[in-house]
Formats: structure tokens, sequence, C-alpha cells
């Protein structure tokens, strides 16, 4: 995978980036200072050939820190045979074991923190330039792009290391997002999807109430955008005014992404969450109503410690109930500085996920004679079929909708998809006409 000796004949920096959408935010923002001091730059994995490579780590759980560890060995066995200049390190991992990965990585030329990467084009004895702050080098394809609207977070749940990480919750200044989403959208951009560790708070530490109805309102009036879609919405934070305009607006997407991670109070109350299952059940009855197609993606965690046989099949009886459109399931992931370090228990989320499957298929059945609109994301290869998303399916993390056309269709382009077949997370359908 790895080029032959680099050479420096050009000034190159290559940036890898592991972990979520708002780490690649982060690298979209480094990538541009790089470029703004006259590099070229580069965000492949598979391509690294640079005179500089930065790794952007991911350190919520153990799978995160394996692959950001093996990342940068890996690396690290590539500099040393001379095929790429210096290795640098920034991110949570770096954040969170900053004193201890210097002495156990000698290789790495030097790590730097979450909120210290700056520091990096110092060293280089480049500039930072401030008025560039929000610009970004878009990594995603062009049609669609994340937007950060807050860093941190004030909740204290005890599964989760973020807030030792990233620290308080902090708003993004609501101008500044409006003009950050406007440049997108000159760009070209037409889905923005609003990330933080909580978009629900949004405002409440700038503003003193949660602003997110009304980012979301001036956000929908920006010219170019077609979708808007929300990640990372607490349940106990879903007001009604967050539905009324996610109902009234139509380029707000019919889709929340709402982590509840159990629905035994028992387990929610040691979690350190603040809903009980009534509220989640009341809060979905409520999002339903005012939207009948919205998708609801959640997440569980499985195997919490002191989590019992009857508190997983509850659990399981929930998920037959509720029939969440997407869910993700994963097994407790030990964190050592969180009230809840104890063993990881890695039971039961293959049960879930299996059920989970039959919900999605069932749900996905329900599409089938029905017309969507569809971003067209790629193509199979050697076959008259293309790769789409729909209103239902968030990147990376959701499923697709395989259209069928005899018409060339690029990537971007957005069509109507009518639906004729089903799988357990896709669905399948021809161009309209």
């Amino acid at each position: 995978m790895m080029p032959s000796v680099w050479t420096p004949e050009m000034p190159s920096v290559d940036i890898i980036t592991l972990g979520c959408s708002k780490n690649l935010v982060d690298s979209e923002q480094l990538m541009r200072q790089f470029v703004a001091n006259g590099y070229t730059v580069e965000h492949d994995p598979h391509k690294i050939n640079g005179e500089i490579v930065v790794v952007n780590t991911c350190g919520f759980i153990g799978d995160a820190q394996e692959e950001s560890i093996n990342m940068i060995l890996d690396l690290g066995e590539a500099k040393k045979k001379g095929k790429i200049g210096k290795l640098f390190v920034m991110g949570c991992l770096s954040e969170r074991f900053l004193k201890d990965l210097e002495n156990e990585l000698p290789e790495v030329d030097r790590f730097y923190g979450k909120f210290n990467w700056k520091e990096l084009l110092n060293d280089l004895g480049k500039s930072y330039y401030r008025e560039l702050a929000a610009d970004r080098v878009l990594t995603t394809p062009r049609h669609y792009a994340y937007l950060k609207i807050a860093e941190g977070c004030d909740k204290r749940c005890t599964y989760c290391v973020i807030p030792q990480i990233r620290g308080d919750y902090r708003s993004v200044p609501m101008e500044q997002l409006v003009a950050e989403a406007a440049d997108l959208a000159n760009q070209g951009v037409q889905e923005l999807i609003l990330v933080a560790q909580e978009t629900t708070v949004y405002g409440r530490d700038l503003y003193g109430k949660k602003a997110l109805p009304e980012l979301l309102t001036r956000l929908g009036a920006l010219e170019g955008l077609r979708w808007i879609r929300l990640l990372y919405c607490y349940p106990e934070e879903i007001t009604g005014e967050l539905m009324d305009v996610m109902a009234s607006n139509p380029k707000i997407c019919h889709y929340i992404d709402m982590p509840i991670q159990h629905c035994n109070d028992e387990i929610l109350c040691r979690m350190g969450r603040r809903t009980s299952r009534q509220d989640i059940e009341e809060i979905i009855a409520a999002l339903r109503k005012r939207m009948p197609d919205i998708a609801i993606r959640t997440t569980l965690i499985c195997g919490f410690p002191g989590e019992n046989q009857a508190q997983h099949e509850e659990l399981l009886d929930f998920i037959r109930q509720m029939k969440f459109d997407r869910l993700g399931a994963f097994p407790y992931s030990r964190q050592e500085q969180t009230p809840a370090a104890e063993e990881t228990k890695k039971l039961w989320a293959d049960e879930v996920m299996e059920l989970q499957q039959e919900v999605s298929a069932a749900k996905n059945e329900t599409f089938i004679g029905k017309r969507l609109e569809a971003f067209v994301e790629g193509k199979v290869a050697d076959e008259p079929v293309y790769i789409g998303r729909t209103y239902r399916d968030a990147p990376d993390v959701d499923g697709y909708v395989f259209i069928s056309s005899e018409r060339e269709l690029v990537t971007g382009e957005f069509v109507e998809v009518d639906i004729t077949g089903a799988y357990e997370y896709d669905l399948i359908g021809d161009l309209a006409e």
C-alpha cells in the first residue's frame, strides 16, 4: 500500500482521520490551513506519500483506540523505511493519553492534543490564518458536508469520557454557522448534516435558551441547500418547538439520530442518563405524530456493568415495540477515568442486531410501491445500477437505495426513485420517468 521512498520535490501533507464526523471537520479545517501555506493535501489512508503525515485520532472506545494505535505503528514503520517524512498525531486519543503516547511511540515527531493542533503549523514555521478558521477543504462528496455546531458536552454519562477530552459544551455563534453554511452552499453543497456531541442543546450557553430551532430556520432559508439533517439529538432535549420546525420546513429531513443507549430505568440511571423508558416512548410517539414518515435512528449499549438477562430481554421487547428505522448496538467498552470503569462485557449485541434486521426488513418493505427522492452516491461496476441515499439514510451509517437506470447518472444528482424491492437495510428501485 505504501509508495516508494518519499522525495521532497513538493511540500505535501497527508491527513488521516479516524473516528467521528466531528473529527473530520477538524481535519478539513487543518487541511485548509496547510493549503493556505502552500502545501498540497491528501485525505486518503491508502495514498500515503507526503512530506508530512498527520493522524487525527479517536479515543472514545477500545476498538477506536486500537485502530488509532495500529495506524500510528504502521506509519511509524513507513517512516523508518523512508517512505514518509515527518509523522504527527493529534485528536482525542492524543489529548487523553498525551504523556503515555510520547513515552511509548518515539517514532512520532510530536503529539498534539485535541485543541492545540494549531501549534503544528507554528512548529513547522507556518502561519495560522484566523480569517480562515471556518474554511475547509471538503473531503466528503461535493453534494454534502458536515456542519459542527458545538464542541464538548455538559452531560456526565458514566460510560463516556468525552467531557474529559473535549471539555464543557461550547456552541459556535449562530452568525458564524450561517455564514459557513452559506459558503458551503455556494460551493455546491446541497445536504448539510449538523453534528456536535449533542445538537439539541445548541445555543443554551450563548443565548440562555435552546436555539437549534432558530438555527434550523435560518439555515433553511439559504439558497442551494436541499436537505438539512440532524445527528446526535438527546431525547430529553427534544422540544415541541424543534419538532414543529422539523415538520414545517421542507428542507429539514424527517430523520433524527437519537441515541438512547438502553430502555431499562435502572440501567439508564446508572448510566447517568436523564431519561426513563416512559420519557423515551413519549418522545418517539410525539415525533411520529408530528411526522408520520420520520426515520428514527438510535444506538444502544449492550452489557453495561450489572445488566442482567431480564434487563436485556426488556431491551429486546422494547426494540420490537418501538420499531426503530435504524439502530446500532455496541458491546460496552470499558472507559478509564469514568465511574463505570469495569470489565468490558461483550454480550447481547449480536442478538440485538439480529432482531433489528427483522425490524428493518419489515420497515423497508412498506416502501415498496412508493416514490422517494435520493442523492446519487456512485455506481455499481459494470451494471446500469447506481447507489443512492434517501432522506432516511445518513452517510456511512445507514443504508442505500440501488437505482436501476439506463440513463447515465452522476454523483450528487438528485433523482426520484420508484421503490420495487427491499433488503434488511437497503432498498431497490427504478429511476422514475
